[in-house]
């Protein structure tokens, strides 16, 4: 049996609540976006309930460390294939063991759920890393990113710290939505102008005048200030592998 759900972190507790209420087996859970009926399986739309999803939360809460409990929703986000059944069968594992099961790597799901962790968290400090804003006409510091995951939930704090009294913006142009803070609250959007869907920089006709000089001025810094003799193109691809390039403006 295959079960879809709406896409979101509830939608998947509460598919895991009806699959423990109604001893559903699932061969396959994947959101509605993701979901291609097969000729001979059956299906089942789960609708999201908030109450069944809460509760599914509680044990796992129970049953968890805080950095374990913030690691599933970590893995969740990291929109792998499968992750769905992994979430699924860890949180199995979880509610009928009565000791924690956090660090029991023997079980597969627990030791892909660390692996995964791992991977959101990198992607994660490297955002933190190379992230670059540019200024836009209306004065608002604009970067646009297409990181492997989702981790514009995760992101935002580390820059409200750093840029408080700044507006800025980052736009995840991957998944066509972004983050924006405006001098008080963040909060998500989605832009109407597929200009920034899919674009790998923001386009010149919408940054601030001179904006395009700085950006060339500190490319020329960078250039004169490096020393041609102490390059170590392994060791620097280790620490800024050639998929983030996009965001420096040293690089292109």
């Amino acid at each position: 049996m295959t079960l879809h759900y709406d896409g979101t972190y509830e939608g998947l507790m509460t598919a895991i609540f009806d699959c423990y209420e109604r001893k559903l087996n699932p061969s396959c859970i994947t959101s509605a976006s993701h979901f291609q009926p097969g000729m001979f399986d059956s299906t089942q739309h789960i609708v999201t309930d908030v109450k069944k999803a809460e509760r599914v939360l509680k044990g796992l809460r129970k049953k968890l460390t805080p950095k374990g409990f913030k690691g599933l929703y970590l893995a969740f986000h990291s929109e792998l294939p499968n992750i769905e059944m992994t979430i699924y069968h860890f949180t199995k594992i979880t509610i009928t063991h009565k000791i924690n099961i956090e660090r029991d790597f023997r079980q597969a799901p627990v030791l892909r759920i660390r692996q995964v962790t791992k991977m959101m968290s990198r992607e994660i400090h490297r955002m933190h890393a190379f992230v670059r804003f540019q200024k836009t006409s209306d004065d608002i510091y604009a970067a646009t990113i297409a990181p492997d995951f989702n981790v514009i939930p995760f992101i935002g704090d580390h820059f409200k710290k750093r840029y408080a009294d700044q507006q800025w913006l980052i736009y995840d142009t991957q998944r066509d939505y972004g983050l924006y803070y405006d001098l008080e609250t963040m909060q998500f959007i989605k832009l109407n102008n597929s200009d920034w869907a899919g674009r790998k920089q923001i386009k010149a006709s919408v940054l601030k005048e001179g904006e395009q000089e700085f950006k060339r001025l500190w490319s020329q810094y960078f250039k004169a200030t490096s020393i041609k003799e102490r390059k170590n193109m392994k060791l620097h691809l280790q620490h800024v592998p050639k998929r983030y390039w996009r965001y420096l403006p040293e690089k292109y």
